[in-house]
Protein backbone atom coordinates (compact mmCIF):
# COMPACT_ATOMS: atom_id res chain seq x y z
CA UNK A 1 0.00 0.00 0.00
CA UNK A 2 1.20 3.51 -0.62
CA UNK A 3 2.08 5.64 2.30
CA UNK A 4 -0.54 8.44 2.53
CA UNK A 5 0.99 11.20 5.42
CA UNK A 6 -1.48 13.82 6.78
CA UNK A 7 -0.45 16.66 7.75
CA UNK A 8 -3.42 17.95 10.04
CA UNK A 9 -3.75 21.39 12.10
CA UNK A 10 -6.52 23.80 13.96
CA UNK A 11 -8.91 24.40 10.52
CA UNK A 12 -10.21 21.09 10.54
CA UNK A 13 -11.12 20.79 14.42
CA UNK A 14 -12.63 24.33 14.02
CA UNK A 15 -15.32 22.61 12.26
CA UNK A 16 -16.15 20.38 14.87
CA UNK A 17 -16.43 23.81 16.99
CA UNK A 18 -12.79 23.95 18.72
CA UNK A 19 -11.64 27.40 18.00
CA UNK A 20 -8.38 28.54 16.77
CA UNK A 21 -6.40 30.92 18.21
CA UNK A 22 -5.16 32.10 14.22
CA UNK A 23 -8.66 33.33 13.68
CA UNK A 24 -7.07 36.66 13.00
CA UNK A 25 -6.90 38.50 16.18
CA UNK A 26 -3.92 36.30 17.72
CA UNK A 27 -6.12 35.57 20.92
CA UNK A 28 -7.21 32.13 21.77
CA UNK A 29 -10.64 32.26 23.77
CA UNK A 30 -9.98 35.89 24.23
CA UNK A 31 -6.51 35.14 25.79
CA UNK A 32 -2.98 36.35 24.75
CA UNK A 33 -1.22 33.05 23.66
CA UNK A 34 1.48 33.67 26.09
CA UNK A 35 -0.60 33.84 28.84
CA UNK A 36 -1.43 30.30 28.67
CA UNK A 37 0.77 28.41 26.56
CA UNK A 38 4.12 29.32 27.32
CA UNK A 39 6.55 27.93 30.17
CA UNK A 40 6.31 32.10 30.95
CA UNK A 41 2.62 32.19 31.32
CA UNK A 42 2.79 28.85 33.38
CA UNK A 43 5.21 30.44 35.92
CA UNK A 44 3.15 33.59 36.06
CA UNK A 45 -0.14 32.13 36.75
CA UNK A 46 -0.61 28.04 36.76
CA UNK A 47 -3.74 28.59 37.75
CA UNK A 48 -4.91 30.68 34.96
CA UNK A 49 -3.19 28.43 33.04
CA UNK A 50 -4.81 25.28 34.18
CA UNK A 51 -8.41 26.77 34.12
CA UNK A 52 -7.91 27.98 30.27
CA UNK A 53 -7.14 24.05 29.44
CA UNK A 54 -9.67 22.78 31.83
CA UNK A 55 -12.31 24.56 29.87
CA UNK A 56 -10.72 23.15 26.88
CA UNK A 57 -11.02 19.79 28.05
CA UNK A 58 -14.67 19.82 29.06
CA UNK A 59 -15.55 22.14 25.72
CA UNK A 60 -13.72 18.68 24.56
CA UNK A 61 -16.06 16.17 25.88
CA UNK A 62 -19.11 18.20 24.33
CA UNK A 63 -17.91 17.90 20.48
CA UNK A 64 -17.70 15.49 17.82
CA UNK A 65 -15.66 14.71 14.86
CA UNK A 66 -17.08 15.87 11.85
CA UNK A 67 -17.27 14.49 8.11
CA UNK A 68 -13.69 15.68 6.98
CA UNK A 69 -11.86 12.95 10.23
CA UNK A 70 -14.25 10.82 9.36
CA UNK A 71 -13.45 10.76 5.50
CA UNK A 72 -9.59 10.50 6.78
CA UNK A 73 -10.01 7.54 8.88
CA UNK A 74 -11.70 5.84 5.76
CA UNK A 75 -8.84 6.64 3.61
CA UNK A 76 -7.19 3.48 6.07
CA UNK A 77 -8.73 1.22 3.79
CA UNK A 78 -6.94 1.80 0.83
CA UNK A 79 -3.25 3.50 2.30
CA UNK A 80 -0.69 3.09 4.70
CA UNK A 81 -2.35 6.13 6.31
CA UNK A 82 -0.02 8.11 8.79
CA UNK A 83 -1.62 11.44 10.61
CA UNK A 84 0.83 13.84 12.06
CA UNK A 85 -1.32 16.49 13.78
CA UNK A 86 -0.53 19.96 15.39
CA UNK A 87 -4.23 19.12 17.03
CA UNK A 88 -4.31 18.37 21.17
CA UNK A 89 -7.77 17.02 20.68
CA UNK A 90 -8.74 13.09 20.42
CA UNK A 91 -10.99 13.76 17.15
CA UNK A 92 -9.42 11.89 14.54
CA UNK A 93 -9.06 9.17 17.03
CA UNK A 94 -12.65 8.85 17.59
CA UNK A 95 -13.45 9.12 14.15
CA UNK A 96 -11.04 5.49 13.56
CA UNK A 97 -8.15 7.09 12.54
CA UNK A 98 -5.56 4.30 13.95
CA UNK A 99 -1.72 5.89 13.70
CA UNK A 100 -1.91 9.69 14.83
CA UNK A 101 2.04 11.08 16.26
CA UNK A 102 0.50 14.12 18.09
CA UNK A 103 3.53 16.63 17.72
CA UNK A 104 2.01 19.52 20.32
CA UNK A 105 0.55 17.01 22.50
CA UNK A 106 -2.55 15.36 23.87
CA UNK A 107 -5.51 17.56 26.28
CA UNK A 108 -6.13 14.31 27.23
CA UNK A 109 -3.20 13.66 28.89
CA UNK A 110 -1.30 15.74 31.68
CA UNK A 111 2.13 15.51 33.38
CA UNK A 112 4.70 16.18 35.53
CA UNK A 113 6.02 19.41 35.51
CA UNK A 114 9.26 18.37 36.43
CA UNK A 115 9.29 15.38 34.39
CA UNK A 116 7.48 15.14 31.13
CA UNK A 117 8.04 11.78 31.06
CA UNK A 118 5.48 11.25 33.35
CA UNK A 119 2.17 10.90 31.82
CA UNK A 120 -1.17 10.22 32.53
CA UNK A 121 -4.73 10.08 31.33
CA UNK A 122 -6.65 13.38 32.28
CA UNK A 123 -10.09 13.34 31.23
CA UNK A 124 -10.95 16.02 33.94
CA UNK A 125 -9.58 19.28 35.55
CA UNK A 126 -6.65 19.60 36.90
CA UNK A 127 -6.62 21.44 39.91
CA UNK A 128 -4.05 23.18 41.67
CA UNK A 129 -2.38 20.73 44.17
CA UNK A 130 -2.85 17.93 41.84
CA UNK A 131 0.57 15.89 42.02
CA UNK A 132 2.88 13.82 39.93
CA UNK A 133 4.16 10.36 41.26
CA UNK A 134 7.59 12.64 41.83
CA UNK A 135 5.58 15.32 43.34
CA UNK A 136 5.41 17.93 41.21
CA UNK A 137 2.19 19.72 40.25
CA UNK A 138 0.48 18.23 37.47
CA UNK A 139 0.63 20.39 34.29
CA UNK A 140 -1.07 19.87 30.70
CA UNK A 141 0.50 17.66 28.04
CA UNK A 142 1.12 19.84 26.17
CA UNK A 143 3.98 21.22 23.45
CA UNK A 144 4.29 25.08 24.55
CA UNK A 145 5.40 28.15 22.67
CA UNK A 146 9.21 28.14 23.69
CA UNK A 147 9.42 24.23 24.13
CA UNK A 148 10.90 21.86 22.28
CA UNK A 149 8.90 19.30 20.26
CA UNK A 150 10.30 15.80 20.95
CA UNK A 151 8.74 14.06 18.43
CA UNK A 152 9.32 16.36 15.31
CA UNK A 153 12.10 14.01 14.54
CA UNK A 154 9.82 11.25 14.43
CA UNK A 155 7.79 13.44 11.87
CA UNK A 156 10.53 13.94 9.66
CA UNK A 157 11.18 10.24 9.61
CA UNK A 158 7.49 10.05 8.59
CA UNK A 159 7.28 12.44 5.25
CA UNK A 160 10.13 11.16 4.15
CA UNK A 161 9.09 8.01 3.41
CA UNK A 162 5.45 9.33 2.06
CA UNK A 163 4.32 8.69 -1.54
CA UNK A 164 1.95 10.82 -1.16
CA UNK A 165 1.46 14.27 1.48
CA UNK A 166 -1.64 15.68 2.12
CA UNK A 167 -1.84 19.35 4.22
CA UNK A 168 -5.37 20.39 5.82
CA UNK A 169 -6.55 22.58 8.23
CA UNK A 170 -3.22 24.05 8.27
CA UNK A 171 -1.26 27.64 7.37
CA UNK A 172 1.84 26.06 8.06
CA UNK A 173 2.31 29.46 10.22
CA UNK A 174 3.68 27.43 13.71
CA UNK A 175 7.26 26.23 13.30
CA UNK A 176 8.75 23.88 13.21
CA UNK A 177 5.78 21.74 12.24
CA UNK A 178 5.79 24.10 8.98
CA UNK A 179 9.08 22.78 7.92
CA UNK A 180 8.05 19.35 7.56
CA UNK A 181 6.74 19.59 3.94
CA UNK A 182 9.95 20.32 2.97
CA UNK A 183 11.33 16.81 3.61
CA UNK A 184 8.93 15.17 0.99
CA UNK A 185 10.68 12.94 -1.28
CA UNK A 186 11.29 14.16 -4.94
CA UNK A 187 8.09 12.17 -6.14
CA UNK A 188 6.00 12.67 -3.06
CA UNK A 189 2.72 14.19 -4.19
CA UNK A 190 1.73 17.15 -2.27
CA UNK A 191 -1.81 18.41 -1.75
CA UNK A 192 -2.86 21.30 0.62
CA UNK A 193 -6.38 22.03 1.21
CA UNK A 194 -7.22 25.41 2.66
CA UNK A 195 -9.45 27.73 2.54
CA UNK A 196 -7.25 30.23 3.26
CA UNK A 197 -4.23 32.17 1.58
CA UNK A 198 -1.30 31.54 3.90
CA UNK A 199 1.80 32.91 2.10
CA UNK A 200 3.40 29.63 2.56
CA UNK A 201 5.90 29.53 -0.82
CA UNK A 202 4.79 25.61 -1.55
CA UNK A 203 5.92 26.21 -5.53
CA UNK A 204 4.37 24.67 -8.50
CA UNK A 205 4.73 21.08 -6.96
CA UNK A 206 1.68 21.62 -4.95
CA UNK A 207 -1.84 20.85 -5.87
CA UNK A 208 -3.69 23.50 -3.68
CA UNK A 209 -7.50 23.31 -2.65
CA UNK A 210 -9.12 26.33 -1.17
CA UNK A 211 -11.25 24.50 0.44
CA UNK A 212 -12.81 23.93 3.90
CA UNK A 213 -11.28 20.49 5.07
CA UNK A 214 -14.96 19.00 5.07
CA UNK A 215 -15.65 19.97 1.20
CA UNK A 216 -12.29 19.73 0.55
CA UNK A 217 -11.58 16.16 1.94
CA UNK A 218 -15.33 15.22 -0.44
CA UNK A 219 -13.94 16.32 -3.41
CA UNK A 220 -10.88 14.74 -2.99
CA UNK A 221 -11.52 11.50 -1.48
CA UNK A 222 -12.09 9.50 -4.62
CA UNK A 223 -9.52 11.06 -6.22
CA UNK A 224 -7.45 10.09 -4.02
CA UNK A 225 -8.58 6.36 -3.87
CA UNK A 226 -8.02 5.79 -7.74
CA UNK A 227 -4.35 6.81 -6.55
CA UNK A 228 -4.10 3.90 -4.24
Amino acid sequence: MKKLTILSGAGISAESGIKTFRDGDGLWENHNVTDVASPEGWRKDRALVLEFYNQRRRQLHEVQPNEAHHLLAELEKHFDVQIITQNIDDLHERAGSTNILHIHGELFKSCSCNNKNLIYDQKEDINIGDKAEDGAQLRPFIVWFGEDVPLYQTAREIVKESDILLVIGTSLQVYPAAGLIHDIKDDCLLIVINPNETGFGYGQRAVVMKETATQGMKLLFDKLVNLA
